[in-house]
């Protein structure tokens, strides 16, 4: 105020000239905010000249004036001067002045009016000077008030847009605060016939979002405060409103056609009497009202919501349900309340801190707005038939049967939780609908197990563990015995390069190629401790018996398993023969070698054998660590030669032989098979355990059993947990 005449400036508010008027509250509005200056211009009398101005003057003038009068309230001070003829010219403003500078203040002044908290020393006579009825007498006079506030929310200047919004928040606020219950819902479905909902929207995924961070944020909270408090109204059939929104849900399933298809044939019955009234709805039981005891009313309101808007759609659902069997009936009614609830979960409704968020923003960039922000919560209504639709897509295509509700509900959680939670700011409603219906049970199953992962991962981290080493060994075991199967079954090898040996043994003359074509049946005999083969110039039409096997090696005495099959999964490597049947010839020749100790004496000429390939990663090979000190007077020789005609074939006879001799699998495809049944056996019992319902004891409530006292107990006993 150095410098500055407040004294002067009051007078030039009164003054006979439009200019001094024009400048004096000009140089107000930029002082006024400041506490002191205030205390000053209202001890020096300007208050009543400031307000004479704003209910006569024009142009700029009344701008100014109205400005500096909204700035007067933010520093709490100049209340007592305003009345209803005050409220009233601002309402008039808001309603027929088209300029923009105008409305920006006097939709400020009726935003702090709106907003104001009376002190408890208030007089009972001013009771009705701010909040909401303050407006109400003169919104009487200007119908058309509220039609042109949600107006000036398109309106392209943010600060505008920002002041109409402020007003409309702090309205709506008021209206749930104060008034009655039969009240604020008509004041709400008003402002949403208006269009607000969708202006809203727009806002929140436009530019013009940094403008507007504030009064946005406050009307996503105050419509998480109003879904929280329909949630919370009971459904209460004693109710008129409740029970005329129950009774036409049931009306709109067209019910006489209904009865008229049970009724067939059956005359002498009373028509108007239908058993299944409400279960053929979806409902659980004849008495409708406790199921809406987690949703409340506002899964009421959905579900009339949905039915009134897509009333042609519902009865045609019905009429096909009607004609299943009660089993695999879809629940409607159930599938509704569930998708509410969902939606409920999903938006946080029950977490709706303004000032910690306000705070937030305040701290972070404008990057973190799409944490921030969610603009489809304002689409709540579409998002719930899309999630409803879903659900009836889902239950078709599964097969679903009633036990599977809960089952259905996840997978939609899921959906919902994909689409919608993860939704960025600028992600339309017609996007999240369209991705919605691309979403098949197949993946949304994926996605299930893949969060169920993650989820018990980080809860129970070490038993999974535990539990998915079990399940490797259990798969382990379970390959081993498939591929010796395999050994037991016999199988015909290509034997191109075959011999005709006396003895059981290969030597140098069966590595070398021959012109003649023969083929080897090999087969490992029942008791699992014999190789027997035998050498045919043509497939029979019949598998040879064990017996017509002339040769036979001692396994005993096999020391290892050499071969050129490929440890990696080619692009046209399929699975095991015994699983999959479509296999494909290899379009190179694999070898498998079998190589066992003699004694030097029983064979005293070289026998050459093919490289182990330790060093080479094409090849691979095992051999046993557990030779004794006698076997170093031995030496190691080819036993037996195979050339198998599939990759299938080699996977099979190989790690079938190796497993047999105590040794791992080395092949993909043998791997590949292990890892998939152990991820399956994974998969099915992650399914099979409610996260959200159970805790690691099993109880309902998460919290597990309770642990007995340990009296009279010594160090021996103890109780256990996991029930092993």
């Amino acid at each position: 105020m150095d410098g500055f005449d407040v004294a002067e400036l009051v007078e030039g508010l009164s003054s006979d000239e439009d200019a001094v008027r024009k400048m004096a509250a000009f140089k107000l509005q930029s002082n006024i905010g400041d506490p002191s200056f205030a205390d000053v211009f209202i001890y020096e009398g300007g208050l009543p000249k400031l307000r004479y101005l704003i209910l006569n003057a024009t142009g700029n003038t009344l701008a100014y004036s109205l400005t500096s009068f909204s700035r007067l309230l933010e520093v709490d001070k100049g209340w007592d001067h305003i009345n209803q003829d005050f409220v009233e010219r601002i309402v008039e403003l808001v309603v027929t002045h088209p300029l923009v500078n105008i409305l920006r203040g006097a939709m400020a002044i009726l935003g702090a009016i709106v907003a104001h908290q009376r002190s408890p020393g208030t007089a009972s006579c001013q009771t009705d000077s701010f909040g909401f009825r303050a407006l109400k007498p003169a919104i009487a006079i200007y119908p058309q008030f509220l039609e042109m506030l949600v107006s000036r929310l398109s309106s392209a200047d943010h600060a505008l847009c920002a002041n109409a919004l402020q007003l409309i928040n702090a309205l709506m606020r008021d209206a749930i605060t104060n008034d009655g219950e039969a009240d604020w819902p008509k004041f709400i479905k008003k402002l949403q016939e208006l269009g607000v909902i969708k202006a809203v929207y727009t806002l929140m995924q436009s530019t013009a979002l940094q403008d507007l961070a504030h009064p946005l944020l406050e009307f996503q909270g105050l419509t998480k405060v109003l879904l929280r408090k329909w949630r919370d109204i009971v459904v209460d059939l004693h109710k008129p409103e409740h029970r005329r929104a129950l009774k036409g849900i049931h009306l709109a399933s067209n019910p006489e056609k209904h009865l008229e298809s049970l009724e067939d044939g059956e005359e002498g019955k009373d028509k108007k009497h239908n058993p299944e009234k409400w279960r053929r709805l979806g409902f659980e039981t004849e008495n409708p009202s406790w199921e809406f005891e987690e949703t409340g009313y506002l899964g009421m309101m959905d579900l009339t919501d949905h039915v009134r808007k897509h009333e042609e759609a519902f009865q045609k659902l019905l009429l096909e349900q009607s004609t299943l069997p009660p089993r695999i009936r879809c629940p409607i009614a159930r599938a509704s309340l569930a998708v509410t609830s969902i939606l409920y979960d999903l938006f946080e409704v029950d977490k709706s801190d303004l000032d910690g968020a306000k705070s937030y923003l305040a701290l972070e960039s404008r990057s973190n707005y799409d944490k921030v922000f969610k603009p489809l919560i304002m689409q709540w209504s579409r998002l719930h038939l899309a999630g409803l639709q879903a659900f009836f897509r889902l239950w078709k295509t599964t097969g679903a049967e009633r036990e599977d509700f809960l089952k259905l509900v996840d997978l939609v959680r899921i959906l919902l939780e994909t689409v919608v939670g993860h939704a960025k700011r600028e992600k339309s409603v017609e996007e999240a609908e369209k991705e919605m219906q691309e979403y098949d049970s197949e993946r949304l199953r994926q996605l299930q197990v893949e969060l169920f992962e993650l989820t018990y991962e980080d809860t129970w981290g070490h038993h999974l563990r535990q539990v998915r080493d079990e399940l490797n060994h259990e798969a382990l075991q379970f390959m081993k015995e498939q591929r010796i199967r395999c050994l037991l079954q016999g199988a015909w090898f290509s034997n191109s390069m075959a011999h005709k040996a006396d003895s059981g043994r290969a030597t140098q003359q069966d590595l070398e190629p021959s012109s003649a074509s023969f083929f080897r049946y090999v087969k490992l005999s029942h008791n699992r401790r014999f190789l027997h083969y035998a050498d045919f110039d043509m497939k029979s039409d019949h598998d040879p018996d064990l017996d017509s096997l002339r040769e036979k090696i001692d396994l005993s005495i096999v020391s290892s398993v050499a071969s050129n099959i490929s440890t990696t999964t080619p692009p046209s490597t399929r699975s095991s023969t015994s699983t999959l049947k479509n296999t494909h010839p290899q379009t190179t020749t694999s070898t498998i070698t079998v190589h066992g100790y003699l004694s030097t004496s029983s064979d005293s000429h070289s026998h050459s054998h093919p490289d182990h390939h330790n060093r080479n990663p094409s090849k691979s090979t095992c051999t046993s660590n557990s030779n004794s000190n006698s076997n170093r007077n031995r030496k190691e020789i080819p036993l037996l030669v195979l050339h198998p005609a599939t990759q299938s074939q080699a996977s099979e006879w190989l790690d079938g032989l190796l497993m047999l001799l105590g040794q791992q699998p080395l092949t993909s495809e043998t791997k590949k098979l292990t890892n998939l049944v152990s991820e399956y056996g994974l998969k099915i019992r992650l399914l099979n355990v409610r996260f959200d319902e159970q805790g690691p004891g099993g109880e309902a409530d998460g919290r597990g059993p309770e642990v007995p006292s340990r009296e009279g107990l010594d160090e021996e006993y103890w109780y256990d947990m996991g029930g092993t």
